[in-house]
């Protein structure tokens, strides 16, 4: 016999924001979309409704009720991503869990509830743990899912409803409980129908006849009569690998060959399925019952266990085994789709995709942290600070170029430094400046070259830049803030060139 839950959150997205704001907890907030030309309410909190407040109400509407309401726009997918996650936590009570939007979710409990002892534990488990996540919400328990959705929506009695006892539970219920479209069930209001059970015995030609055949195929469905299927959500199982030990592992070479055998389990996997790995964790369980684990990065999605395992190899002399460790996980934490490339014939420059660049990259990171290990792109902006930034892999691309047309310094300060500087005349270069209490005589320079400030983003002047050569041939990039005043005039430090 099957048996569905239907779980229904009235107000899921103003919850998840008080979860998030614990200070919304009792305030009024809605959140808002436009729609047809207008600011529309899409949830409201609880307190909001209490005053009157509904979805699909202007905005102009609820601030003439509570001119002081506070609004969040609502952003496309969020619902969805929220029953998603909300979902997949529920597996742990059901092995299929399908969403039911736009704010609700159905749980095929047929076999699980004795796991709780009986129905009435299994359910109020379910709302209690939900409920103590913050997310205020309604369930029932029955034998289809169209009576599930409707007890846990419109229901005043049990929300277990006994097996063969759907229709029971059906009669008192209004139309809308059978998920009909708006149009049905103002007909069904026009003609006195304000009751499942004063039509639910109506021959059913008749019923065809009035209100179509979608009217008897959601009737059926909450009855039993009709079949109803759900989709539901799939769980990838994670990439991981477990090694049970005979005996306590507490020796150097014992480790390494752990993570050699794990590593092949996991390099096998992902080789199959065309993924390589980009970060993982080794744990190491002791016999104590505390846990030890290590961590590698990668700069390119691989899967070469030989590579993999040199990384592990330079932080095995973190792993502090104590008494012995008695068993070894291994878990790829983020992985991605492996890129191979295509190698040229006669080109021996594969640049920044040659695999063995990537392989140093990683050895460094492993050595001297990944935070060491920097690489930038140039981006779409003329004010030197802006112009780069970081990049985040090492296969990434950017659709603005280097400036090559005027020299950069090799080093940018991140915040350029004032200085001291002697000029002739306006527009001219330094005769000399000091930085750091050090005279520097200049004996070459070029400029100036303006960069104007990006008045969208900012106000402020303009910048003058130098390139100086002193006396030891150290070269400098040096600018002029603003136009040239005599007592005024502001010098500054941006870079070093090579």
């Amino acid at each position: 016999m099957k048996r569905y839950v239907s779980i229904w959150f009235p107000n899921l997205l103003t919850d998840w924001m008080a979860i998030k704001n614990p200070e919304l907890k009792d305030t009024t907030y809605v959140f808002i979309a436009p729609k047809a030309g207008k600011i529309m309410i899409t949830a409201v909190s609880k307190k909001a409704e209490m005053q009157g407040i509904l979805p699909n109400t202007p905005l102009a509407d609820a601030k003439a009720l509570i001119p002081d309401i506070k609004t969040f726009d609502d952003q496309p997918g969020l619902t969805e991503k929220l029953l998603i996650k909300i979902g997949k936590w529920c597996i742990r009570f059901a092995p299929f869990v399908a969403i039911d939007a736009p704010n609700g979710l159905i749980l095929n409990s047929s076999g699980c509830a004795h796991l709780w002892g009986k129905e009435e534990n299994y359910l109020n488990t379910i709302l209690q743990r939900l409920q103590e996540s913050g997310y205020c919400c309604r369930a029932a328990f029955s034998d289809t899912i169209g009576t599930s959705w409707a007890v846990a929506r419109y229901g005043t009695s049990s929300p277990i409803i006994k097996v063969n006892e759907q229709y029971n539970a059906l009669l008192n219920l209004p139309p809308a409980a059978l998920r009909l479209d708006e149009v049905t069930i103002l007909k069904l209001h026009k003609l006195g129908l304000n009751k499942i059970g004063k039509f639910i015995q109506m021959p059913r030609s008749v019923l065809r006849r009035r209100f179509g055949e979608a009217f008897l195929l959601k009737l059926g469905q909450a009855l039993g009569t009709e079949e109803e299927v759900i989709k539901p959500l799939i769980i990838t199982p994670p990439y991981q690998e477990r090694l049970p030990c005979l005996e306590p592992i507490r020796t150097r070479s014992a480790i390494e060959i752990a993570i050699q055998k794990l590593l092949e389990m996991l390099c096998f996997r992902l080789a199959n399925e065309g993924m390589g790995l980009r970060f993982a964790t080794l744990k190491g369980y002791r016999i104590d019952g505390k846990t030890t684990q290590i961590q590698i990065g990668t700069n390119q999605a691989t899967h070469q266990t030989n590579h993999l395992f040199k990384l592990f190899e330079l932080k095995i002399s973190t792993i502090a085994p104590a008494l012995g460790i008695e068993l070894f996980t291994l878990t790829a934490n983020k992985v991605e789709a492996v890129n191979i490339h295509q190698e040229s014939l006669w080109n021996n420059k594969p640049g920044l995709k040659d695999k063995s660049l990537a392989h140093l990259l990683d050895k460094l990171a492993g050595k001297i942290g990944a935070q060491a290990i920097r690489r930038y792109l140039p981006d779409a902006h003329h004010w030197p600070e802006r112009s780069l930034r970081p990049a985040l892999s090492l296969n990434e691309q950017s659709e603005s170029y280097w400036q090559s047309t005027n020299p950069r310094p090799i080093e940018l300060l991140s915040k350029p430094e004032r200085v001291q500087v002697t000029a002739p005349i306006p527009d001219y270069p330094p005769m000399n400046f000091r930085y750091k209490d050090e005279l520097h005589i200049i004996q070459k320079a070029d400029g100036p070259e303006r960069i104007e400030r990006e008045w969208w983003m900012e106000k402020g002047e303009h910048r003058d830049y130098y390139v100086l050569e002193d006396e030891k041939g150290q070269r400098y990039w040096v600018f002029r803030s603003g136009h040239y005043h005599e007592d005024k005039s502001t010098w500054y430090l941006h870079g070093f060139f090579a």
